[in-house]
Order: C-alpha cells, then structure tokens, then sequence
C-alpha cells in the first residue's frame, strides 16, 4: 500500500517551471530516496507535500485519500535550513516545538528527556541556540521532527553538517524509526547514504522524472555485465586467450596474483567465462561490477555513459 501518491503535479514560479508533471508513489514503510542536481525541483516539491505551498496542477493523496489540511499532524518534516530560535535555551525551544506537535507539556517533557539522553545533549538544556554548532542544531531539529511519532518523516538533507560519528547515529535512527513502522522520504546528494537506506527513489532533473523505482532494479537495469578477475598462470595477456567479442577493458600483473577487467557480450554469462578461462589459468576470484548510484545519478543527469572501469 502506498502512504503518499503525487499524481501530475506541477509548480510555476514567475518564468521558473520548478515541477513538470511529476508523480511519485512512496509504499507504506519504505524508505524512499528523492534525488537530483540543485535546482531540480525537490525542495519544492516537498513543501507542497507538507502544504506550505500549493500545486498548480495535480493532486496529493494520503493514504489513498486527497490530502487534507489536517494529515500534518501525522507528518515530520526536518527542513535543510536551520529553523531555531538562537535565543531561546535549548531546552526551551524543544519543549515549544514539541508543543506544536500536539503533545502536552507532561508528556513532551518525558519524551525530551529521552530523547536527550540518548543523543547525549542533555548537557546543553539550558544553554542558548546560537551555541550550538550546526550538527548539534540539526540534532536538536531532528529530534524533535519525530517526537510526536509520525507516520510521514520527510527530511531535508538531513546529514548535513554532521561528522562521521553523528551522521552514523543518524543513518541508524532512521533505520530505527523505519522499523517502528514510519515511512520516510529524504532528500540528499550523498549517494553513499541512498545505497544504505532507500528501498526506492525518484530522481528529478529539470523539473521532471528521469528515474524511478526500487533501488535493486534500477541498478540491475544499469549493469553492463562488467566482471573483475583475479587469476595465475597465464604467461600471455587475457585478450589472446579470450575471443574477440569478451572485450579486456584492463589488465594488472604481479608476482603474486593477476587481475582484469572484462567486459561480456549481452549473451554471455560468467560461467561462459569461466568455461574459456579455467583450461589455461587458475581462477581466484571473480566479481560482477555493479554500477553505485553515485554513477547512476551521472548517467541519468548527463545522458552520458561512465568512463570503462580501471584497476588502480
């Protein structure tokens, strides 16, 4: 079941054209990518899921039904701008945002203090906002985009400014919200990130969809049946010993062990491979080069094939 469905939706700005008939459809606990260069559209269309702003066209269902003024309650929304007031204590601010939220003082106290402990800031209830460095403001504004427990979290780059250590802490509370059963949409340029978490993604560029779908199919659909391999006993170059259509894109020699990497005509599979190479050299290993989404995100914004892969 789908939690949110974007159908058609499109947004004029002046002589702009942010969003060009873009429609998504995000499954109920998944966590779905929303990918693409500056510029492309995303940040606005997540406001208008969050109803900041309107569509000029298209239509927004929650849940199967069109989205309503009050289905904020049930949405989280961690924007890429720093949203605290810098005078206001920490403390002071998370209890006022945790407020707006629907909970009361009691229970936003209760979750807080949790909250703060696990994240080791407690240190910091009383100090002021404009302390903080940016990744301890995006602690705090993380933590309290899930305090209420929504169905929805959106978030908006939500690494940024954050150290190793942190954005791991980050990455596995995400994970964590998704096995208490949230569904999440965000919004990124860290590909690392996208290969980790997201179950599905959309891409956009120049306001519209270039791609979309599970992230296991859409990297099958850019394999290019690639293979690297590590191997003895060949005196001769892989090419010679290989026919014309397996084309050896590198080759690395040392005393010890030598590697390649071959490129298979669609029809062949790596057993066909194995079956030519395996009467004149001994096979060590053997690996398929899938292509990561940060070559993927390239393809499908250039239009242009990735450089042939090389040893290093």
């Amino acid at each position: 079941m789908d939690i949110f469905t974007a159908s058609h939706i499109s947004k004029q700005f002046s002589n702009h054209k942010a969003l060009d008939q873009v429609s998504i459809s995000v499954p109920e606990g998944s966590i779905f990518g929303l990918l693409g260069p500056n510029g492309a559209g995303k940040t606005t269309l997540i406001r208008i899921i969050n109803q900041i702003i309107n569509p000029d066209e298209g239509e927004l269902l929650f849940y199967g039904k069109k989205i309503k003024p009050d289905d904020i309650a049930f949405i989280g929304y961690l924007p890429e701008e720093r949203g605290l007031y810098k005078k206001m204590t920490v403390g002071e601010q998370a209890l006022y945002l945790a407020q707006l939220k629907g909970l009361s003082r009691h229970e936003s106290l209760q979750r807080l203090n949790l909250w703060f402990e696990k994240f080791e800031i407690k240190a910091w209830w009383n100090r002021k906002v404009e302390e903080l460095s940016k990744g301890m403001q995006q602690k705090i504004q993380f933590l309290v985009t899930i305090i209420h427990e929504p169905k929805l979290l959106i978030f908006d780059e939500p690494f940024s400014g954050f150290d190793p250590i942190n954005a791991n802490l980050l990455k596995d509370e995400i994970l964590a919200q998704k096995e208490k059963g949230a569904t999440i949409i965000f919004s990124t340029h860290n590909m690392a990130s996208v290969e980790e978490l997201c179950d599905h993604i959309a891409l956009i560029n120049h306001s519209k969809v270039v791609l979309s779908g599970m992230v296991r199919e859409i990297k099958k659909t850019f394999k290019t049946n690639t293979f690297t391999i590590s191997y003895q006993g060949a005196t001769e170059n892989l090419h010679t010993l290989l026919p014309g259509s397996f084309q050896v894109l590198d080759e690395l020699s040392d005393p010890d062990l030598n590697h390649a990497i071959i490129k298979l005509p669609d029809s062949a599979s790596p057993n066909d491979l194995l079956q030519l190479l395996l009467p004149k050299v001994s096979i060590h290993a053997l690996r398929e080069l899938v292509p990561g989404m940060n070559d993927i995100f390239i393809q499908a914004v250039t239009r242009k094939p990735s450089p042939e892969p090389t040893l290093n």
